[in-house]
């Protein structure tokens, strides 16, 4: 029903330890958090974005020296004293980081190729470990339930992956975000061999998340009445709150943690049903859901990921979805708050936002067609 292009293509428009809950604006709530065994010197590349300043804070706990570099567009209060370089590396300006030493470099933001290139040649032999933030749609495809780590990518089949840019990319990102984040994953182990630490997240949520795919269910939860929910609660779905995400990159590397991992959630099996009775109880929600199939919603072009957003129906092509292993990351120690917890703190960080950004919700489907699809299928049901 959906294709692996589909959900990249929708995908792109738009944790061992104590842990540390770093801002009440961001739905956490105050708390210790211990020392680490020994203080690093940690280059953030972005930081400014959705997991960076979840990563700044708890490694400023931990008792790290930080450093951030990026185009210093979006400035943040940090509760100690940070680093902040400024450069562009969509002009290959990285003069800021020339002659410096780091014991590890984070790089968030990357999804072109060059950007890694660039980074290697000022930094190679300079930092003691190099993590890449990939993702999960570097995989081929979904077909198979139970893949790890060693599932096909994709391979990038353009004319020259160093001359791929932003533009490029918005132009055709259902066919090139996947690629090329799989590429650079090749670059970022070409420039740093015997260092690198791979990390591919499925879909971030959490406050904070800019792209409401998350956020659409605990809020239209909130508002209570008739919910349209796809497909019949059974088909699976995986995520990882950015706390969680953020937290575990710093873990990482404390441990010198190398190789590659996926890093999603739960921790135990979720299915849609589940996902929406959890988040419903957490919130007090009053609302019912109405289940439809997804053979109906497709007939109605309702699509799933976009106007339902965390579902893909788990059947066909997209029987893996959902169902990729993460035991590589657990045994590594990722772990994951309750879902009640990330659906509390979600619903109060969208609460808190301005009432223009509250007017509408940037992922799922609007309230009239809704009530439109729910109609359509009493009516078919006589």
């Amino acid at each position: 029903m959906t294709s692996r292009r589909d959900v990249l293509r929708l995908a792109g428009a738009g944790a061992i330890g104590l842990s540390l809950r770093p801002s009440a604006a961001l739905g956490d709530e105050a708390g210790p958090v211990g020392k680490a065994a020994k203080p690093l010197r940690i280059l953030i590349l972005g930081g400014t974005g959705f997991t960076g300043p979840h990563q700044v804070r708890y490694a400023l706990a931990r008792g790290h020296k930080l450093t951030l570099f990026n185009r210093g567009r979006r400035p943040k209060e940090w509760p100690a004293p940070v680093e902040e370089l400024v450069g562009d590396r969509n002009t290959s300006d990285l003069k800021a980081l020339a002659g410096r030493e780091w014991d590890v470099c984070i790089d968030n933001p990357t999804t072109l190729p060059f950007w890694v290139r660039d980074a290697g040649q000022v930094l190679k032999g300079r930092v003691g470990q190099y993590v890449f933030i990939s993702t999960l749609s570097v995989y081929a495809g979904e077909k198979d339930p139970g893949q790890d780590e060693t599932a096909p990518v994709f391979e990038y089949k353009g004319q020259d992956p160093m001359k791929e840019t932003n533009e490029t990319l918005r132009a055709d990102v259902e066919g090139l975000y996947g690629p090329l984040k799989a590429r650079s994953e090749k670059e970022a182990s070409a420039w740093f061999p015997g260092i690198t630490t791979v990390i591919r997240p499925g879909l971030i949520v959490g406050p904070g998340d800019e792209s409401d795919r998350f956020t659409y269910w605990p809020v239209r939860l909130d508002r209570g009445g008739e919910v349209l929910a796809p497909g019949d609660g059974t088909d699976p779905v995986q995520f990882v709150d950015a706390r969680d995400l953020a937290e575990w990159t710093i873990r990482v590397v404390e441990a010198r943690t190398l190789g590659v991992f996926n890093a999603m959630g739960p921790a135990a099996p979720l299915t849609m049903g589940g996902l929406l009775d959890g988040t419903g109880v957490a919130i007090g929600s009053k609302a019912g859901l109405t289940w439809v199939p997804a053979d109906f919603l497709e007939q109605q072009k309702v699509s799933p990921w976009g106007d339902m957003p965390v579902w893909v129906p788990g059947t066909g092509d997209n029987a893996g979805f959902g169902r990729r292993k993460n035991a590589r990351a657990t045994a590594a120690g990722l772990t994951f708050r309750p879902l009640a917890d990330t659906a509390k703190d979600t619903l109060a960080w969208w609460k808190a936002q301005p009432a223009e950004r509250q007017s509408k919700l940037r992922a799922g489907i609007a309230p009239d067609r809704e009530a439109q699809v729910l109609a359509a299928w009493k009516a078919k049901r006589g």
